[in-house]
């Protein structure tokens, strides 16, 4: 054989108790042999003396192990844990099915980068038995990892030698039908966003979410309907047909009907948790303080509220057994974050929440400081929702932007170079990265590029943002131009040229132009809005439209998608100056 045998004989006379005499055979790591007779103090009662036997245990220990026995099992058992093969490990058991599931609950809830098991002095006794210790050690990454170490026993059957299954193998303590976990952990209070006068903005809330699940509801438009009805005193948009309509472009999938605050279950017309196929799942998410706003600005805010969150992050490794608490074996917790100080108004944000739903058909409105490009909020309808238009998604302007382009024209005297610096310097040739409120995806880089190409150019609202708050500016006796943000302290990324001083000879015919549409143009018949300077313009009868206001301190940009979306963006800016 390829390994060294060390062998004790133990004679035992009497009755031991097996961890006397598991002790009297472990730890032996010499080549030789040794004959030791222990005797047991003779028992008063002949019906003990009648039990006195004598048993014979010989032990090997397997130091360099060929490919099989014990150890070839073990080995075998470790190194498929190690590559994170539970049904493999369980197939090297005594009890697949137990330690397959074990070990595939574990290994999904561990989730680690690496999987490293160790076998150390592995036993093999003459009686078709053997034991072993093991070490265990997860790795996650950043300095992230979890020690453990047990013992374990292997046993030969006609099958060839298991390693006897027991979830203690992987931790001291595990009982069937529990497993370890690694969790993320964050730290209390959760940061919350703060408006521009300090007040709580957003901040984390219990949610609680109805789920429907096809797979389990036998009456599938039954269900629908329960819910439908249980839901209706807080929830009456989501009818049946809404919640058929999800269901149906998810086919076979697990839908949620609705999301709840904890107050909203008090007024419910029932338990949804009692409808056949429905659950009710608790989560958290960070939410608007004020139930009356909304804004396409929650995904930004959202998106860097979290990047805090997992900055502060910490972790922790659980063990979890049916009908106990989890108990922490290790981790580590990070200190609270701050909270996001963003520059969002909330009576404005009201205000234009109430404006958009002045149509029926896509608007979307924002409004900035004029002097600062403080972006004070943004609001839109569920037609602009459903649509996804974003704050710095690039939109055809059409005819808006005449007059500026005349003005660059003019000024730039035919010479490509140096009308795309002027463009720049205005805020229409450069991309912005707004912390806060771009949401770069895999398809949508958040960000906007743009040539000179007058009556063929695409702007986001957040360049038509900037642009306002340059020619504010300059109004104002600053010409220069700054970029539109929404984080204190947060600089916006600005891209594809630079910002800078602008002419007189650049700014002074464009806001000539702008008081000339707000006075006798197409913005002369809106009311209540002094000393307003504005943009206004379309691309084409289906759209979209555009309106950019100078007025009041504030920046005011419109965009309107849809027939007749010139009207609609100028019915949006009325019912704006009508209720500011």
């Amino acid at each position: 054989m390829g390994f060294r045998i060390t062998c004790r004989y133990v004679f035992v006379t009497g009755l031991i108790p097996e961890w006397k005499l598991a002790k009297s055979i472990s730890g032996v790591t010499t080549v030789k042999i040794e004959f030791m007779k222990i005797w047991v103090k003779r028992a008063t009662s002949a019906a003990c003396a009648a039990v006195t036997c004598a048993v014979v245990v010989s032990s090997c220990a397997l130091t360099d192990s060929s490919n099989t026995g014990a150890a070839a099992a073990i080995d075998a058992f470790a190194t498929a844990l190690s590559r994170q093969d539970a049904g493999g490990a369980a197939n090297h058991t005594t009890a697949p099915g137990q330690a397959g599931e074990t070990l595939t609950t574990t290994l999904r809830a561990m989730s680690a980068q690496q999987v490293d098991v160790d076998v150390d002095n592995p036993v093999e006794y003459s009686d078709g038995t053997a034991t072993f210790e093991v070490t265990t050690k997860w790795t996650w990454g950043k300095d992230r990892e979890f020690e453990a170490s047990s013992e374990g026993t292997a046993r030969k059957l006609s099958s060839g030698w298991k390693v006897t299954w027991d979830p203690a193998i992987l931790h001291p303590g595990l009982t069937a039908g529990g497993h370890l976990r690694e969790i993320r952990t964050d730290a209390t209070p959760a940061p919350s966003v703060r408006s521009r006068s300090g007040k709580v903005f957003m901040h984390l809330e219990p949610i609680h979410e109805i789920v429907i699940d096809p797979a389990r509801a036998r009456d599938l438009p039954a269900t629908v309907r329960a819910v439908a009805g249980v839901i209706a005193p807080i929830a009456p948009l989501i009818t049946a047909d809404v919640i058929s309509a999800e269901l149906a472009a998810n086919p076979g999938k697990p839908v949620v009907a609705v999301a709840l605050r904890e107050p909203d279950l008090q007024v419910l017309a029932g338990d949804p948790a009692k409808i056949t196929g429905v659950s009710v799942k608790r989560t958290e998410r960070l939410v608007m303080a004020d139930r009356r706003l909304s804004s396409p600005l929650e995904d930004g805010l959202t998106n860097y509220w979290q990047a805090i969150r997992d900055a502060t992050a910490g972790w922790q490794v659980q063990l979890v057994n049916p009908g106990d608490r989890p108990r922490k074996l290790a981790g580590e917790q990070g200190p609270p974050g701050p909270d996001v100080l963003s520059t969002v108004d909330q009576g404005v944000q009201l205000t234009l929440g109430d404006a958009a739903v002045e149509v029926g058909q896509p608007a979307t409105i924002l409004a900035l400081d004029a002097q600062t490009g403080a972006i004070l909020g943004m609001a839109q309808n569920t037609y602009a929702a459903d649509r996804e238009i974003d704050i710095d998604k690039p939109y055809p302007v059409g005819k808006t932007l005449d007059p500026v382009f005349d003005a660059i024209g003019r000024l730039s005297e035919s010479q490509p170079e140096r009308a795309e610096t002027l463009l720049d310097k205005l805020g229409l040739g450069v991309q912005f990265t707004v912390p806060g409120a771009s949401v770069p995806t895999a398809d949508q880089p958040g960000i906007t590029t743009i040539g000179y190409r007058p009556n063929q150019t695409n702007m986001s609202m957040a360049n038509m943002g900037a642009l306002g708050v340059a020619l504010a500016r300059a109004a104002a006796g600053d010409p220069s131009s700054v970029p539109p943000f929404v984080l204190k302290n947060v600089p916006t990324k600005v891209t594809g040229g630079e910002l800078g001083a602008l002419e007189p000879a650049l700014v002074a015919p464009i806001l000539k132009a702008m008081t000339a549409t707000a006075t006798t143009g197409d913005a002369s018949d809106l009311t209540r809005a002094p000393g307003l300077k504005a943009l206004v313009g379309t691309n084409g009868p289906q759209g979209p439209g555009w309106f950019v206001g100078i007025q009041g301190g504030k920046v005011i940009v419109i965009y309107t998608e849809g027939e007749k979306s010139g009207t609609a963006a100028l019915q949006v800016a009325q019912k704006y100056f009508t209720i500011k």
